[in-house]
């Protein structure tokens, strides 16, 4: 697996707060694109790709909710956290 992945139950409005040390794409998928984005499919995400932290990102609906972080295809050790504020 090329990435980091998280995935927690979320009501609509909640936020995801991604802090990390390195420029990365940020993701956060429902179960189905999520799916979709591990088999190489096209899928819908929010997010994208962020260069300044903390990279705020709020969900749409209530439920479980995917969130990866990802160099580009790039390597590196990276430091991060994946909070989430809850309404």
């Amino acid at each position: 697996m090329d990435y980091i992945h998280d995935r927690k139950h979320l009501n609509s409005g909640d936020s995801v707060i991604v802090q990390c040390s390195h420029r990365c794409n940020i993701r956060v998928m429902d179960d189905h694109n999520y799916q979709l984005f591990q088999s190489g499919r096209e899928h819908y995400c929010h997010g994208g790709y962020y260069e300044r932290f903390p990279a705020r990102i709020t969900v749409p609906s209530s439920g479980y909710w995917n969130v990866t972080l990802d160099l580009g295809g790039g390597r590196a050790n990276i430091r991060y956290n994946i909070g989430y504020m809850t309404r």
